[in-house]
């Protein structure tokens, strides 16, 4: 019989977000809402180690472009997938072609103009 608290395990996120015309997926330990009004925070972003002896080019990119981020802010409109995952994949940015991703309007919050009377 176990009486103690069960061990938890580590939560593991695999978000999928379009930026630039291309298609990012990023392993974080940490996904919130951000205090930024309209982003997500990702922290404690999660790449493959370099033991092995094959190394994929595209996870080296994206490595390589998110080397010493601490955490990143993406704009929820850019966000299409937030997965809670059991093993890590790949990380990989690819190009976004044809009917494969479809981008949600880029105006979410439009203020009301007060300055008309």
């Amino acid at each position: 019989m176990y009486f103690g608290q069960m061990p938890s395990k580590k939560k593991l996120y695999k978000i999928t977000f379009s930026n630039q015309g291309k298609l990012y997926e990023l392993y974080a330990k940490e996904v919130s809402n951000s205090n930024l009004l309209g982003f997500i925070e990702i922290e404690s972003l999660v790449f493959g180690e370099k033991t092995s002896l094959v190394v994929d080019p595209s996870e080296e990119k994206i490595k390589t472009e998110f080397e010493g981020v601490k955490r990143t802010y993406v704009p929820m409109h850019s966000v299409l997938r937030i997965d809670e995952v059991d093993e890590q994949g790949v990380s990989k940015v690819s190009k976004a072609e044809g009917d494969n991703v479809t981008q949600m309007p880029n105006t979410v919050f439009v203020p009301d103009d007060k300055s008309k009377s």
